[in-house]
């Protein structure tokens, strides 16, 4: 069948435009979404940043960044990579046999760690965090001596700034605070930190910087002949890509990575894996879901038209028309419409990815040095999408007026069928009954099973509404008809219409009900994780002072605490993640955890902080054994005197014993252990809070910020924020598409009503009564859109909070009413206004 536009496909598009207005702007909303989220993905594919610490290395040495899960799959083995929480770092010794590859001029090893500065002999030093380095490095980096000579063992180099604001100089000695412990080292020189040292403040620590011995420095990191790196520098001449090939080859069998160009600057900056995985979940999974909502209701308001158009083709079918002719010119109108409104959506849609994307790196999500990355293929598979969906929408739709008698035609197009058809009343049936499948599934999972198979419930009601759209339409209206029945005249007839014309109704319906579902889903997920978080975190810190220190807290801060008057006990947390093999949906992964390193006893933990112990004893915890979250054991299918297997935070992996099992691992770490098992595994050695109960702040305020249980809770529940304003997001741009869908929708079946609004105002009513009628009609159809689509969240989420949380999910009363208010509003303005405009047309 040629696709060619025919005569009567332009003379519909010219002559009556206003039917295919609804159409246009479905099938360009639905663009914009397909597009803005192909941009976010393909930059989450795409997306590097340049080298700055190593931009002066041609090569660079790493271990590798990732953890792998190896699965066994129909086409092979399938291996997904992880990002490691903190860096892995490789052997010191393979700089020698990368400086003998050949084009090599040297390689050197380096270091990054945080530095704690303290006055010395009460004298004056650098005070604060700084960070640290070894000498070696200022061969890629560009620092230059100012003042003395290079540092041996026992000896540092300073910054000239820090030194100057501590008022120390060459030959003077200084107290410094490393992961190896508090020592005197004696200034040997001063420095100007060249552009590779100032490009990025590693490690937590400040503008400052201390250069050591680079024999020296893996120590004092705390990781003895462990390396972050090795930049190997190129001899005059040498081609970067044979160097590497060399290198490659010299460190065979090493499990180093060979790196260059841009894949450098991946060692430098550990954010951008992360983001990579945010990316990915917004453009791919959330792009998904978005593309599929697009889908569904650019295809409904595609069916709409064509079914407002019934009259047309039965009376083309009465004076001659073939079916071939139908629906060649509802195929034409798609190719007439679809192209120019996914090119007009993807304009706002690149729009919609930019401001996505600055959003995210405002908040820390996204690198500084990420670009977007905008190419013809997200644009293509947007506009092409569209296309598609309203050619199989618009063929759906005309198959019956195109296949059946046109005196049949005539009488369909005069009364609505009643009847919906056998076999989308079967489908709709059966996503009704595996819906409730997997809500029954959900129901007794947990952890990612539970939200997994939550996500399939709320697909499969929502493919049930839409198939079942006018039985339950008429099943609303005969409901919310007996409310109507005492508000006179106009709503008695607002609901005469809406029993009469159900497949009216449910076109309007449909659009609210994914509305309110997807939002409030994707919101009410949120604060449901929030409450139980915060209740968690609330009735967990039971310290009566909680100290935090931005670079971290001074190695003795737990004895300088406890010795303050009136301190009953004193116990340092560092925290961290490891990644913890999990099982959902039948497959493996692993599951950034987080982790506190308890620096105290059981005894004194359990006076500053009360896990909910559930099995088990916070007394065993120690050399090789852990204590978890009861959501985490049943997640990576562990229990009490099982191996916990897991990835330290440098990937190294380990498998400590499970001796306690609790019950708020939500609001605080999931899993807990002694610090000793993160020695060696993390880049700062410093502890991030210090939980004190008993004595007076003011004694504890030279350690750091000192604020109560109430404040720290609030503290940590900004950190959640960027998760907050995901799901917010996320919510606003389903929910948001959805709105616009209803508000087209209505305005389309309102304006395709004029006939009958003139003619009730032919019988003798007024403009008011029509309007009240109308405004009936919305409100029925914002009330059955709210229910429907507030009962297939509740469905959906009761489950998924059961497994995440144990709770039931967490409603506002004021987020769920403007929710509510809003969708009333948004049907009640749609219905009213396009109706004012037609009954102000001449004869109305």
């Amino acid at each position: 069948m040629s696709l060619k536009p025919n005569g009567l496909a332009r003379a519909a598009v010219r002559f009556k435009p206003a039917s295919f207005v609804g159409t246009f702007v479905a099938l360009m909303m639905s663009a914009l979404v397909v597009a803005a989220c192909g941009v976010l993905l393909e930059t989450g594919i795409r997306a590097s940043v340049p080298a700055e610490r190593y931009a002066n290395a041609p090569v660079v040495v790493a271990a590798d960044q990732s953890a792998r899960i190896v699965a066994d799959t129909v086409d092979g083995p399938e291996v997904t990579e992880y990002p490691l929480p903190d860096t892995a770092r490789v052997d010191v010794g393979l700089a020698a046999r990368a400086a003998g590859a050949p084009g090599a001029a040297a390689a050197v090893p380096d270091f990054t760690f945080p530095v704690h500065g303290l006055p010395a002999h009460g004298g004056d030093g650098p005070a604060g965090a700084l960070t640290g380095h070894g000498w070696g490095s200022h061969v890629f980096t560009g620092t230059a001596l100012s003042q003395g000579a290079a540092p041996r063992a026992g000896e540092v180099v300073l910054g000239a700034d820090a030194a100057r604001a501590a008022r120390t100089g060459v030959g003077d000695t200084v107290v410094l605070e490393t992961a190896d412990g508090r020592a005197g080292f004696r200034v040997s020189g001063l420095a100007e930190a060249g552009a590779g040292d100032t490009a990025r403040e590693g490690a937590g620590g400040g503008g400052a910087t201390a250069w050591f011995a680079d024999a020296q420095a893996p120590v004092l990191a705390g990781h003895p002949g462990r390396a972050d790196a090795i930049a190997v520098m190129a001899e005059d001449g040498a081609d970067p890509h044979a160097l590497a090939a060399a290198v490659e080859k010299a460190l065979a069998g090493s499990g180093a990575q060979t790196l260059t160009g841009d894949d450098r600057g991946e060692v430098e900056d550990h954010g951008l894996a992360y983001a990579k995985e945010t990316l990915f979940a917004v453009g791919g999974s959330f792009g998904g879901i978005a593309t599929l909502v697009a889908v569904f209701t650019a295809a409904g308001t595609v069916a709409l038209s064509v079914g407002q158009r019934t009259r047309e083709f039965a009376l083309l079918r009465a004076v001659g028309a073939t079916p071939r002719q139908i629906r060649r010119a509802v195929a034409a109108e798609a190719l007439l419409v679809a192209p120019l409104a996914g090119l007009l959506g993807c304009l706002p849609g690149i729009g919609l990815a930019h401001w996505w994307f600055g959003q995210m790196q405002d908040r820390g999500a996204v690198p500084e040095a990420v670009d977007v990355h905008v190419s013809g293929f997200p644009l293509l598979a947007a506009v092409g999408v569209g296309l598609l969906t309203a050619l199989g929408a618009g063929w759906a739709a005309g198959r019956r007026p195109a296949r059946i008698k046109p005196g049949q035609a005539l009488a369909e197009a005069s009364v609505e069928r009643l009847r919906p058809g056998v076999v989308r009343t079967v489908l709709g049936l059966a996503a009704v009954v595996g819906g409730s499948v997997l809500a029954g599934v959900a129901a007794s999972a947990a952890g990612a099973d539970a939200a997994n198979a939550s996500l399939g419930v709320v697909m499969l009601f929502m493919l049930a509404v839409a198939l079942l759209g006018p039985i339950l339409a008429r099943l609303c209206a005969a409901l919310f008809g007996l409310l109507l029945r005492g508000g006179g005249a106009s709503a008695s007839l607002a609901a005469a219409n809406s029993r009469t014309n159900s497949r009216r109704l449910a076109s309007a319906i449909t659009p609210i009900v994914l509305a309110m579902a997807f939002a409030s889903t994707l919101v009410f997920m949120h604060t449901s994780e929030s409450h139980v978080a915060s209740e968690q975190l609330r009735d967990g810190i039971t310290a009566d002072h909680v100290v935090t220190a931005p670079a971290g807290l001074p190695a003795d801060a737990v004895a300088r605490a406890a010795r303050a008057p009136g301190v009953d006990a004193a116990v340092g947390l560092l925290d961290t993640q490891v990644l913890v093999p999990v099982r959902g949906g039948g497959e493996t992964s692993l599951q950034a955890t987080s982790v506190q390193g308890v620096s105290g006893s059981a005894a004194r933990l359990a006076r500053v902080q009360d896990l909910d112990v559930r099995e088990g004893s916070l007394d065993r915890v120690g050399e090789g054994r852990v204590a978890i979250d009861r959501t985490l054991a049943t997640a990576a299918d562990v229990g009490l005197g099982d191996e916990l297997p897991l990835h330290l935070p440098d990937g190294t992996k380990a498998a400590p014993e499970v001796v306690a099992v609790y019950g708020r691992g939500l609001g605080l770490p999931a899993v807990t252990m002694d610090r000793a098992l993160l020695d060696g595994h993390v880049t700062s050695a410093f502890a991030d809070t210090l939980l004190v109960s008993g004595g007076d702040a003011d004694s504890l305020g030279a350690l750091g910020e000192v604020t109560d249980a109430s404040g720290y809770a609030l503290a940590q529940n900004v950190d959640r924020e960027f998760g907050a304003w995901a799901n917010y997001m996320m919510a606003a741009v389903l929910g948001g598409f959805a709105a616009v869908a209803a508000v087209n929708t209505l305005v389309m079946t309102v304006l395709d009503r004029r006939r009958e609004l003139r003619t009730l105002r032919l019988v003798g009513s007024t403009r008011r009564q029509v309007l009240r009628m109308l405004g009936w009609e919305s409100l029925l159809v914002s009330a059955a859109g709210v229910a429907l689509g507030t009962a297939i969240a509740m469905i959906t989420l009761t489950p998924m909070m059961r497994g995440l949380t144990g709770e039931l999910p967490h409603v506002p009363p004021l987020l769920y009413a403007a929710f509510a208010a809003t969708a009333g509003a948004l049907a009640l303005t749609a219905a009213i206004l396009p109706a004012r405009a037609a009954l102000r047309e001449r004869g109305a």
